[in-house]
């Protein structure tokens, strides 16, 4: 069934209570229930992380301040519980701080964060966490301690027990490291798909992937899948509905096959299916963007928003635009364009939270310009 937006128009909500950016792929807001919404840590201005949390209120459009965080963090992953609790995971606290290897959960009913009873087995960030069937969660990849110093992205996996707060390794890494991926729940968890990311080469940044592989939770076990038909890292990934991902945008790809330059954030998309297990090409959008947020409407409807080309020296995109039945078709504009936000869905309605609003020579006070700004769409 098409999902129909209530109004394709934005409205003021209630900022959050500081300014604030989320770099990650999985450190976004999280669904307590259908109308409140998690968000937790991130960065501040100077690169810093934050203990801050707090819950959004769609039916109030009130923020609820909630318990600071044990441990500052940034590039770490969320995951709802079975329960309806909320696991924090791993991270770093600043640019030169040491990995995080600890997670938290937060209690809505106490309104607490409390440390799991123990520590991941591999300090990591820029890694996914997704809840699978059987209620344990899954934590992939990410970035992680190299062997005589520095960092790399990771091939392991461990799973979080939330009955007695214990991580145990998967047997089987997967078949390629990445760190800055998505990972998709499929059919209630009982499968979940990898894909994209970067592996750091050296100072000079990583290369993009499109290599793509699926976590069988009956099994316990990684299998390649299909590849993407375009690398990506900074980009959305969404399932449509329990076998299908549309994939969207991500960061300028550099040198081409051609021996050309692409300066550009992609304007591609493609989706994927489980049962065959390929990518599909699908509409392009209609301008690249990179460090965006898409969010699900409804079974085959998503709304991707803001963004930009890069982090450097950019401001963030005002544009919104909506894939419905094979299409993209545009969406009003937010106020204040952003990159590197939260975003959240209630229904039809959308919230977007924070983020980087011009960063370099954009930025007329400082290196990064970040926003407490608040915006929904709907009625």
């Amino acid at each position: 069934m098409t999902t129909v937006l209530a109004a394709a128009t934005w409205s003021t909500a209630s900022d959050y209570a500081v300014a604030a950016c989320w770099r990650g792929q999985h450190d976004n807001a999280v669904a307590l229930d259908g109308a409140k919404f998690l968000v937790a840590g991130g960065a501040d201005a100077t690169g810093a992380g934050l203990r801050q949390s707090a819950v959004y209120d769609f039916a109030q459009d009130k923020w609820s301040t909630t318990a600071l965080l044990g441990t500052a963090r940034q590039l770490h992953a969320l995951a709802l519980l079975p329960g309806g609790k909320v696991l924090v995971t791993g991270g770093v606290s600043s640019a030169a701080a040491a990995l995080l290897g600890t997670a938290e959960i937060y209690d809505p009913a106490a309104n607490s964060w409390q440390p799991t009873a123990h520590d991941m087995t591999t300090p990591r960030f820029g890694h996914s966490a997704t809840t699978l069937s059987n209620g344990l969660v899954l934590v992939a990849g990410g970035s992680g301690p190299r062997p005589g110093g520095g960092v790399m992205a990771l091939r392991s996996a461990e799973l979080f027990n939330p009955a007695d707060g214990t991580w145990q390794p998967v047997a089987h890494d997967m078949a390629d490291a990445r760190t800055g991926h998505t990972a998709i729940s499929l059919q209630d968890g009982q499968k979940v798909l990898v894909c994209g990311g970067t592996v750091p080469v050296g100072a000079g940044g990583g290369a993009d992937l499109a290599f793509c592989e699926l976590y069988d939770t009956a099994t316990g076990t990684w299998t390649p899948t299909g590849s993407m038909h375009h690398p990506r890292s900074a980009h959305s990934a969404t399932a449509l509905s329990a076998t299908t991902v549309l994939v969207a945008g991500g960061r300028a790809p550099g040198a081409n096959d051609d021996g050309g330059f692409d300066p550009f954030a992609r304007a591609t998309a493609e989706t994927y299916d489980l049962a065959t297990g390929v990518w599909q090409d699908a509409p392009a959008m209609p301008a690249g963007r990179a460090f965006h947020r898409a969010v699900a409407l409804g079974a085959g409807t998503v709304l991707v928003v803001g963004g930009a080309d890069h982090v450097d020296n950019e401001s963030g995109y005002r544009g919104a635009i909506q894939f419905t039945a094979g299409a993209w078709t545009t969406f009003a504009g937010l106020g204040e364009g952003r990159l590197a936000f939260a975003a959240a869905a209630s229904g039809t309605k959308v919230l977007v939270v924070g983020g980087v609003t011009r960063t370099g020579l954009a930025a007329a006070a400082a290196a990064v310009e970040l926003t407490a700004s608040a915006e929904r769409s709907g009625t």
